[in-house]
């Protein structure tokens, strides 16, 4: 019988042999280059820096649904990573590349569906969500709110009169004619967030209004402006959300 030996290679249909000019093209001791300027590796990092913002994000909103972090370390980790992420996509050519963030999740493969939530809206969850009272209405009742209101009599005055000057801060500045994104979604952002450290035991009418006007102005450029119809939506609706909440306290 024939001795049969299997080659040392795997036989191919056709052969290769390199060439010297494509051997002088590569050569695997020079390093590769993401970026060909400085302008452009600055891109990159600040690309780099909104994926790992994400994706800390969704971390965080895990974390804080297993009640593995306290109210008050979510809310500022929270509040940091939005304002970070609100940052780095203000800058107009890295706004251009990014293109939206369900662009960019697409492009680079990342599930987040909380942090993409949490990006829309704009605001930590135990901010855009119910009163602090409201929590304790339910647990512990209406005259257990009261005791409460009472015993931080203080700190719940403080409160009040910092979300009534937040109220006519962001009126007066639409009586102003102030109708740019950068201008009043911090304003507004002022107003729910002074408003959640009021102790009042329930929600006011109005309150839902605000929470979705950050979202609308959440989604807008930083540069864009709102209409006439909707400037006056707007003013109508904190107005009514203002006199629902002096009615709240009464």
């Amino acid at each position: 019988m024939y001795n049969l030996r299997q080659p040392s290679y795997a036989p191919t249909p056709y052969s290769y042999t390199p060439t010297s000019t494509l051997s002088a093209k590569i050569s695997l001791d020079e390093e590769v280059k993401l970026a060909t300027s400085s302008t452009e590796r600055e891109l990159y990092d600040s690309l780099a820096e909104i994926y790992s913002v994400i994706v800390t994000l969704e971390a965080l909103e895990k974390s804080f649904i297993k009640d593995s972090i306290t109210e008050s370390e979510y809310t500022e980790t929270c509040d940091r990573l939005l304002k970070q992420y609100n940052a780095i996509i203000s800058d107009e050519g890295v706004s251009k590349e990014f293109v939206d963030l369900g662009t960019f999740t697409l492009n680079w493969d990342i599930e987040c569906p909380r942090a993409s939530e949490r990006i829309r809206v704009g605001l930590p969850t135990t901010i855009s969500g119910s009163t602090q009272g409201n929590s304790n209405s339910q647990s512990h009742g209406q005259n257990q709110n009261n005791m409460n209101i009472h015993d931080n009599n203080n700190t719940t005055g403080t409160a009040v009169a910092d979300a009534t000057e937040n109220f006519i801060t962001f009126l007066d500045a639409l009586k102003l004619n102030w109708l740019a994104k950068d201008s009043l979604h911090p304003l507004l952002a002022d107003i729910i967030k002074s408003i959640s450290k009021v102790n009042m035991g329930q929600d006011f009418e109005g309150r839902g209004k605000i929470v979705q006007w950050l979202i609308t102005l959440n989604q807008m450029k930083a540069t864009e402006e709102l209409n006439e119809e909707q400037a006056r939506e707007l003013t109508f609706d904190i107005e009514q959300a203002y006199l629902g909440f002096k009615a709240t306290l009464r």
